[in-house]
C-alpha cells in the first residue's frame, strides 16, 4: 500500500503523496481527532511512522470496508480500550505469577510467610490407659 522510510517524521505533501490522499484529507482527519501529527515551530505538520501506520487503519476502514469518518472514530476508540485492557490483563497476570510463586516458595518454609508465627513445640505423647482388674 505504501513505500515508507524507515525512522522518520513525513510532511504532509510526502503523506499524501504516499498514500494518494489529498492532503485536504488529512487535514480532516487530523480535525476529527483521527490522526496527531506534530508540529514543528513554523506550524508545519510532521506525521511519525506511528501516525503512518495509524493511517494505514484509517485507510484500511475507509477504503476497504466503507466505514464512514464516525465510525472510524469509534472504531479507534475501542481498539485503544481493547489495548489498555489488555494491558491491564498483563500487568494483572503478572502480579498473579509472582503471587503464585512468592506464595509457594513460603510453602517450601512453613515458617517464612506464615502469617502467626509458628512455633515448634513437642507434644507429650498420650499415657496408655490404665488397665482394667
Amino acid at each position: 500500500m505504501t513505500k515508507r522510510k524507515s525512522k522518520g517524521a513525513y510532511m504532509i505533501s510526502a503523506v499524501a503523496e504516499m498514500y494518494d490522499i489529498h492532503p485536504q484529507t488529512l487535514r480532516l482527519y487530523e480535525r476529527e481527532g483521527l490522526l496527531k501529527p506534530s508540529r514543528t515551530e513554523g506550524n508545519t505538520r510532521l506525521y511519525t511512522d506511528e501516525d503512518l501506520q495509524r493511517l494505514e487503519f484509517i485507510l484500511s476502514l475507509a477504503r476497504d470496508l466503507g466505514v464512514n469518518i464516525s465510525g472510524i472514530a469509534i472504531i479507534l476508540q475501542m481498539r485503544e480500550r481493547m489495548e489498555e485492557t489488555q494491558r491491564q490483563i498483563q500487568d494483572f497476570v503478572q502480579y498473579i505469577q509472582a503471587e503464585v510463586l512468592t506464595r509457594a516458595n513460603a510453602a517450601a518454609d512453613p515458617s517464612k510467610g506464615a502469617i502467626v508465627p509458628l512455633r515448634r513445640q513437642s507434644i507429650p505423647s498420650p499415657e496408655p490407659p490404665p488397665k482394667r482388674r
